[in-house]
């Protein structure tokens, strides 16, 4: 996920966006992709982390939040670089970080929050390929087989770092990597979702 704003808020940095939050309480505007949504959990995560408080404000997908912040009617947004990318490449909003370990190989410009003084803050919009629970394991094993083939395919890997997704490593691309992480990534987010009520509309 990128951390960026409208192109005229006064913050230069991710530490000066923290710094300026914290010295106008409540005033800032963060728009959220819907309520529920993991922008939603992301929103709530990054305020409660920094100390900050905010003016969470809802929108009905990330098209719609993303006009808003060209337009300059709200401050921020946690957006994926999909979404973002195109707009802070024109010019059109700031990025100040990553909310990863590494930077994006598409904008290697854009510091990770580590860099950026939140060490640590790391959160990611992620995709998966399910199946239904009683299918055969044999199945499974064959559909991962074709997924893993199609990541490594060059083509494959470059489209996906154009729009600024990232690739698993190969270690991680197993049913069972996949299993621990999503259980790791409930006990992770649950807390969070549970601690500020967030209920999914």
């Amino acid at each position: 996920m990128l951390i960026v704003a409208r192109k005229s808020l006064p913050p230069s940095d991710l530490r000066e966006l923290v710094d300026w939050l914290k010295a106008n309480p409540g005033k800032a505007s963060l728009g959220i992709q819907g309520i529920g949504t993991a922008g939603h959990v992301f929103g709530v995560f990054f305020y409660k982390q920094t100390g900050t408080s905010v003016q969470l404000v809802p929108y009905r997908g990330a098209g719609p939040a993303m006009q808003d912040l060209l337009a300059q009617q709200i401050d921020f947004i946690i957006d994926t670089p999909t979404n973002s990318l195109p707009q802070v490449r024109a010019g059109n909003i700031k990025a100040y970080a990553v909310t990863a370990q590494r930077r994006l190989a598409s904008a290697p410009d854009i510091p990770t929050v580590d860099e950026a003084g939140l060490a640590g803050f790391h959160f990611s919009f992620w995709q998966a390929l399910w199946a239904p629970r009683q299918t055969p394991t044999a199945v499974i094993h064959k559909l991962n087989d074709a997924v893993v083939a199609s990541l490594a395919d060059k083509n494959v890997r470059e489209r996906f770092a154009e729009q600024g997704q990232e690739i698993p490593l190969i270690a991680q691309q197993t049913p069972e990597a996949l299993g621990d992480f999503h259980r790791a990534e409930v006990d992770k987010w649950w807390p969070v979702v549970k601690a500020a009520n967030i209920k999914a509309e």
